[in-house]
């Protein structure tokens, strides 16, 4: 049977990632992304009213046209987990393809949310729910699993392209954690098995982003320690604590609500993307919140919740808000401007539990948001957090555990992939030859 890899997107770049697996007359596509540095750096850009080739031409989205290339029906489109850099193309790309979106229930739910909010395409593809450990016939001959994965959103998993010729195991994102605060830890047994099963790993498509920082990646319990640290400590303070996160990461706003009742603070979501994502999680019973814990996406119900904190004092309320990047329309940074009621006094605290994305974009507007928090006298709390990616010992471990032919670096730029690929040359892989470092809108045949 032929097999080949087309690398769409995410490869020359930390975001827009797509590619498409080829076994016979039978294609999968893994992810659709969005490169919301791309949008960020216009103002007022609104999306969802953007045309695909607009989005295209701007970096946003996949160019996809190297799927025309490929011989075959597309069968499926698989998001891993729920992240804009892997479902936000999917309104905008998957009307192209005759074939059913399959995810994770949490991921669904947002895929059907992005859908919902699209206002130039009209996408009727089939969504299909399928768990952790599930599998699905692609064809006759091959199979789609999908493995349980530990990332910074839940429900996240890896899927396997089960094919005659051996396994294609698409290894975006994740980190190895074994003692997770929310879900199921990372299900390496699974991974070993297939390593070993049939005619093994064919390919392993891994993501490169912490490939070149030395040891493991901490688990999620060791953010959560070390932030109960950081809010414990502050405990006393009688003014306003401000604290923001990843809005995906469930299991981090799960520790920042139970800590601020702990310390003696009612917490609030406060931003759209704040209360869809916790929201979602808490209707389909992933998390479960506080019954008086408020949500507040709409900017007015946002100034509303403002200045209620204010007139009952910022000392017994801990927001937690949108803005961890920096990003010009968000809670944070629109605090930092001035521009709620929610008044920062000199000594105020903010609590970063997110670490700045490594774009320049993002880092630039991360640098001007705090200079805005500083300029009204905050204190900033940084780095309160643990990555959702494999660093240098967690990628030994799933080579280790695949043993796979053919290896193919992704998400990451070419200097980005660097790190990864002296870590697999380590391990007796070469370029060009069963080691693949390639860029957007390539194919590699991996079986002719």
């Amino acid at each position: 049977m032929e097999v080949e890899i087309a690398t769409i997107g995410g490869y020359e770049e930390v975001g827009r990632q797509m590619t498409a697996v080829r076994a016979g007359d039978d294609i999968v596509i893994f992810d659709m992304g969005l490169n919301l540095s791309k949008v960020l750096i216009h103002d007022n850009v609104e999306t969802e009213r953007m045309h695909s080739l607009d989005l295209i031409d701007m970096g946003a989205i996949p160019d996809d046209r190297v799927m025309s290339e490929l011989e075959g029906d597309v069968k499926a489109i698989v998001p891993t987990h729920g992240h804009l850099d892997h479902i936000g193309a999917i309104s905008k790309l998957a009307h192209r393809y005759d074939a059913p979106v399959v995810a994770t229930p949490y991921t669904i739910e947002l895929v059907k949310q992005e859908i919902k909010g699209e206002e130039k395409f009209g996408v009727q593809n089939d969504l299909v729910k399928m768990e952790a450990g599930g599998t699905m016939s692609i064809g006759d001959k091959n199979e789609l699993e999908f493995v349980n994965v530990t990332h910074s959103v839940i429900d996240a998993i890896n899927p396997v392209l089960h094919t005659p010729e051996g396994s294609v195991v698409y290894g975006l994102d994740k980190r190895m954690d074994h003692t997770p605060v929310l879900g199921d830890p990372i299900d390496m047994k699974r991974f070993r098995e297939i390593g070993r099963e049939g005619e093994g790993v064919l390919c392993y498509i891994e993501d490169c982003t912490n490939a070149g920082r030395k040891g493991r990646t901490p688990s999620e319990s060791v953010a959560r320690r070390h932030l109960k640290d950081v809010m414990t400590s502050i405990e006393d303070y009688d003014g306003g604590i401000v604290a923001t996160t990843f809005s995906s990461h469930i299991a981090r706003v799960k520790s920042l609500v139970e800590f601020a009742d702990e310390i003696g603070r009612q917490p609030v979501l406060l931003g759209r993307s704040m209360e869809k994502y916790s929201g979602t999680a808490e209707r389909l019973d992933f998390v479960d919140f506080p019954d008086d814990l408020g949500m507040y996406g709409h900017r007015k119900s946002v100034d509303r919740t403002f200045k209620r904190i204010m007139n009952d004092g910022k000392e017994n309320f801990l927001p937690i808000v949108t803005g961890h990047q920096g990003e010009p329309r968000a809670m944070l940074t629109r605090m930092g401007r001035g521009e709620t009621p929610y008044e920062l006094e000199d000594g105020d605290k903010v609590l970063f539990s997110a670490r700045v994305i490594p774009e320049p974009s993002n880092e630039g507007q991360r640098y001007q948001s705090e200079q805005l928090l500083k300029m009204q006298g905050a204190r900033l709390y940084d780095d309160i957090h643990v990555s959702g990616h494999l660093r240098e010992e967690g990628h030994y471990q799933m080579l280790q555990a695949l043993q796979p032919q053919n290896v193919i670096p992704g998400h990451q730029s070419m200097s980005g992939f660097a790190p990864y690929v002296s870590l697999a040359e380590s391990q007796g892989y070469k370029l060009g030859r069963d080691l693949h470092a390639t860029s957007n809108g390539n194919r590699i045949t991996l079986v002719e």
